[in-house]
């Protein structure tokens, strides 16, 4: 059943819910916190793109799991890309958060290094392909570009693809992490070849539900197709930093059960 908001009032809603979920507290709880740990750029962006390849289900697991991803990089997560040896690549092996086991984590490592050593790294490829309010493209050639090398099939299933009409969750929160400086101490903004405008939400169940309550969305699968719907929607409201609203609609959904 849908709210009725008039446009104004939508705006003031959601600006207020998303300062409200915006600070530092909110990384207690999120999986974001792994990130944090580090200090370094290329740190941080490894760091935040495994966490966010693992981040579905419980949080709580997540967070756990991705700790652990880190204790296996040695707290060292570029160094352990660029210079591992294939023994240290056995440590990996027993790991495992849902689908994703350690023959998959072992991949991303190698795939990893390829992106660092023949595309100059994650932001690189994103930055190359992005349009001027879309990074869903830069998504499907990122795909394209992470698994060029010899891969074991079972491992692309954990990267989406929006071309294939994928929400891309996980990857769109990550590059809200990367991009978004929301000088709140939440989002990183290391990503300064890229734009909050380009930014689209990490459309998940919470998300999803919330905007449909709120008549932001109508269609019923979280899909790409109705990723467009919810960006179009939002950068209505504001078209530089349209990612903002993430917090509102995750926020109300999963503190408050909107």
């Amino acid at each position: 059943m849908a709210i009725s908001f008039s446009e104004q009032q939508l705006k003031e809603f959601l600006n207020t819910k998303a300062y409200q979920y915006n600070n530092p507290k909110f990384i207690e709880s999120d999986p974001i916190q792994a990130p944090h740990r580090f200090s370094k750029k290329e740190d941080i962006e490894i760091a935040a793109f495994l966490t966010a390849t693992i981040a579905w289900g419980n949080r709580k697991s997540i967070i756990k799991n991705a700790k652990r991803m880190m204790q296996l990089l040695d707290n060292s997560p570029y160094d352990f890309v660029m210079n591992h040896q294939d023994t240290d690549l056995e440590q990996l092996l027993p790991f495992v958060h849902r689908t994703f086991n350690g023959h998959d984590f072992i991949q991303f490592i190698k795939c990893l290094k390829h992106i660092y050593k023949i595309h100059l790294g994650l932001e690189n490829v994103f930055s190359k392909y992005a349009e001027t309010n879309s990074l869903q493209p830069s998504i499907h050639e990122f795909k394209k570009a992470f698994f060029e090398i010899e891969h074991l099939p079972r491992t692309q299933k954990h990267v989406s693809d929006p071309l294939k009409n994928s929400a891309a969750k996980r990857i769109n929160m990550f590059l809200r992490w990367m991009v978004r400086k929301d000088n709140a101490g939440v989002d990183f903004g290391i990503w300064t070849s890229l734009s909050p405008a380009q930014l689209s939400c990490p459309l998940d169940v919470h998300s999803g539900n919330v905007a449909r309550k709120l008549g932001l969305l109508t269609r019923k699968q979280n899909d790409a197709k109705a990723l467009l719907e919810l960006d179009t929607a939002l950068r209505k409201l504001d078209a530089q930093d349209p990612v903002k609203y993430d917090f509102a609609l995750f926020g109300l959904g999963v503190f408050e059960g909107f």
